[in-house]
C-alpha cells in the first residue's frame, strides 16, 4: 500500500461531492497536529528527511519517512515508550494528514472500544492490523541505527536542511554543554557515574576536602551523560533551533568538542553564516578561539576567569581609575501573555486591584534584604585590543561589568569579545548580548523538563541517542511551524512544549470528504445542509456507494489481535 498526503481542496471536493463523486467520508476531530503534519508534507521536509537518514536496513518494508513521522508524533505527545505508539497513533492527528488509507476507525469485536482498521506496506501480518506500522519495527529500525550515523545525519543532512529552507540568516550561535541524569544502573551505555553538588555541579576530589561537613554531605553520586549541542539564535530572538550536537559520558570534556561542532557545522552550511558565537567559561581556548575568528571569521563573546592574565591586567586599570563608566539597565522582554485587565469586567477589575493591595502589604512586611546582598547599580566600561592572552594569537576586546551593592563594595566580571569595540555605547550592547546566554540554560531547563529529554526507557545508547535526537528535531520543527503563524500569534514561540501541546488537542468536531487525493472539511451542519440539497441523481450514487463502503468496513478487522 501507498499512502499519499491529501491536499486541501473544498471547492473540487464540494463540486465531485455534489456530481455524486467521493472517496471517503469520516467525522474527525481537528487537530492542530494534523496540521503540524501537513506542513512537513507540503514543505518536502519528511521527504528529505527520510531520503538522507542512515537507515540500518538495505529493504524497506515500511518508509522511512513513515517511521520518522512516527518517531516525531510520539515525541510531539512526550511519549517515549515504543509500546504506546498505537495508542498514540489511534489519539493523535497524524493518520488524519495522510487520509482515509492510512487507517479507518472500526469497531474491535471483542471489546467494543474503537480502534483502526490499516492495511500496512506489506501483506506479512497474520493478524488484521489496527496501526499502519508495528511498535516492534519502530523499535527495532531505532535501536540498530548506529549511533555515529545518527549524529552525523543530524549535525549534516538537517543542517543542510535548515540552511535550504532558509530558516538559518547569518547571525548568533550559542555552544551549551549541559548534563543529561539517568538512573544509578550501570547499564546505561557510555554514562558516567560523577559526583556532584546540591546545585548539579561537578565536584573534583579535591574541592570535595575544602567543602564544610554540611556542604559535602549534601553531594551525591549521579549517573549522567553530556550534551554538547550548537543553538541559533534568530533576529529579534523570534525562534532558536539547536543545529548541531554530540551526546557523551557525563566524565569527558566539552571544549574540544563544541569546536569540532563548529568546524563541521561550518563545512556543511558554508562559512558566513555563524558570525556571533556566544559562550561560557567551560570553552575558553584561546588557540579555538583564534582558529574560529581566522579561518571562519568568527567572532566569540565568552567570560573571563579570575586567575587568567587579561583579568589581572584589566582590574589593575580599574584600581588605577583609567576607565569610564556607563551606567547599564539590563533590557525588559515583554511578558508572553498581554494583560487583559483592562478589558476585563468591572468586577474583576476591583477584585485584581484589591489582590494587588494585598501583595503590596505583604511585600512591606517582608524584611528588606541586607545591603550587602542587594546591587544598587550596574555599570560596564571597555578596554580594547588587549593580548594578556599569550594562546590566542588574536587580540581581544574587554566589557567590564561593575555591580555596586548597598553597602559600597564592588564587584567585577568580564566579558572577552574577539569583536572591535568602536563606541561606548557598544559596551552596554554586548552585555546585552550575552544575556542569551543565561537564556538558553533556561531553554535547555524546559528541554530537559517539558520535553522529557531525559526520561529514557531504555538502556541502549543507540535508543538513548534517538530518544535525544528526535525530541531536538521535534522541538525544532515545532518552531519551525509556529512561526508560520507567527503574525498571527507571536506569543507561542515562547511557549513551553507543555503549552504547546495543549495547542495540539481536538479544536472543533467537522466531517472530512475524500475525493481524489483532495479533502474538504465541514460542520455538521453544513454536511447535512448539503445532503439535504443535493440532486436526486448524486443523492442516490451517494447512497450506494456509502453503503458498499459500510459494508466493506464491517468486514474488516475478523482477525484481530487480542485485547
Amino acid at each position: 500500500m501507498s499512502i499519499e498526503v491529501y491536499e486541501a481542496d473544498p471547492e473540487f471536493v464540494l463540486q465531485r461531492f455534489r456530481e455524486g463523486e467521493f472517496d471517503y467520508v469520516d467525522g474527525a476531530n481537528e487537530i492542530l497536529e494534523t496540521s503540524f503534519f501537513r506542513f512537513l508534507q507540503a514543505k518536502k521536509y519528511l521527504a528529505a528527511l527520510a531520503q538522507s537518514y542512515p537507515s540500518p536496513r538495505q529493504k524497506h518494508d515500511v518508509p522511512v519517512w513513515f517511521y520518522v513521522a512516527s518517531n516525531l508524533s510520539m515525541r510531539l505527545h512526550g511519549v517515549h515508550a515504543f509500546h504506546a505508539y498505537p495508542y498514540i497513533v489511534r489519539t493523535g492527528g497524524m493518520l488524519l494528514a495522510l487520509g482515509p488509507d492510512a487507517g479507518r476507525k472500526v469497531t474491535h469485536p471483542e471489546t467494543g472500544d474503537v480502534t483502526l482498521c490499516c492495511e500496512g506496506f506489506n501483506d506479512k501480518n497474520s493478524y488484521d492490523r489496527q496501526t499502519p506500522a508495528d511498535q516492534d519495527f519502530l523499535r527495532k529500525f531505532s535501536k540498530d541505527t548506529e549511533p555515529e550515523a545518527l549524529e552525523q545525519w543530524f549535525n549534516g543532512d538537517v543542517a543542510r536542511l535548515w540552511r535550504q529552507h532558509k530558516l538559518l540568516c547569518a547571525g548568533t550561535f550559542i555552544g551549551d554543554a549541559s548534563y543529561v541524569f539517568v538512573p544509578d544502573n550501570e547499564r546505561y551505555e557510555r554514562s558516567a557515574r560523577m559526583l556532584f553538588d546540591e546545585h548539579d555541579h561537578p565536584v573534583a576530589a579535591a574541592e570535595l576536602e575544602r567543602l564544610s561537613p554540611q556542604a559535602a554531605a549534601r553531594c551525591r553520586w549521579r549517573r549522567c551523560y553530556k550534551l554538547v549541542s550548537l543553538v541559533y539564535v534568530a533576529p529579534h530572538r523570534a525562534f532558536s533551533l539547536r543545529v548541531a550536537l554530540r551526546l557523551l559520558p557525563g566524565n569527558e570534556h566539552e571544549c574540544p568538542v563544541l569546536y569540532e561542532l563548529v568546524d563541521r557545522f561550518v563545512a556543511q552550511v558554508g562559512v558566513g553564516v555563524v558570525r556571533r558565537l556566544i559562550l561560557d567559561r567551560g570553552f575558553l581556548d584561546g588557540e579555538r578561539i583564534a582558529h574560529c575568528k581566522l579561518q571562519h571569521g568568527i567572532d566569540i563573546l565568552i567570560p573571563a576567569r579570575r586567575n587568567m592574565d587579561v583579568f589581572a591586567d584589566v582590574e589593575g586599570l580599574v584600581r588605577a581609575g583609567q576607565l569610564r563608566w556607563k551606567p547599564y539597565q539590563a533590557p525588559v522582554r515583554s511578558p508572553v501573555d498581554a494583560p487583559r485587565l483592562p478589558d476585563a469586567p468591572a468586577p474583576i477589575q476591583r477584585r485584581e486591584r484589591r489582590r494587588q493591595k494585598t501583595l503590596r502589604a505583604r511585600r512591606a512586611e517582608t524584611p528588606s534584604p541586607s545591603p550587602q546582598d542587594t546591587v544598587v547599580r550596574t555599570e560596564v566600561s571597555g578596554v580594547q585590543n588587549t593580548r594578556s592572552w599569550q594562546s590566542c594569537s588574536v587580540p581581544l576586546n574587554v566589557v567590564v561589568c561593575r555591580d555596586i551593592y548597598g553597602d559600597g563594595h564592588e564587584a567585577y566580571w568580564m566579558l572577552l569579545d574577539t569583536k572591535p569595540l568602536h563606541r561606548r555605547a557598544e559596551h552596554a550592547q554586548r552585555r546585552d548580548e550575552y544575556s542569551l546566554r543565561t537564556e538558553i540554560e533556561e531553554g535547555h531547563r524546559q528541554l530537559k523538563c517539558f520535553w522529557d529529554l531525559a526520561s529514557f526507557t531504555s538502556r541502549s545508547f543507540s535508543l538513548v541517542l534517538n530518544q535525544v535526537v528526535f525530541v531536538i528535531l521535534t522541538a525544532n520543527l515545532l518552531q519551525v511551524f509556529l512561526r508560520k503563524h507567527q503574525a498571527e500569534h507571536p506569543e507561542r514561540q515562547r511557549r513551553t512544549r507543555t503549552r504547546a501541546l495543549q495547542l495540539l488537542v481536538p479544536t472543533a468536531s467537522v466531517i472530512i470528504i475524500y475525493c481524489q487525493g483532495r479533502f474538504a472539511t465541514l460542520t455538521a451542519l453544513e454536511y447535512s445542509e448539503l445532503l439535504l440539497t443535493l440532486a436526486e441523481a448524486s443523492r442516490l450514487k451517494i447512497l450506494d456507494k456509502t453503503r458498499r463502503l459500510r459494508r466493506n468496513l464491517d468486514a474488516r478487522l475478523r482477525l484481530a489481535r487480542p485485547p
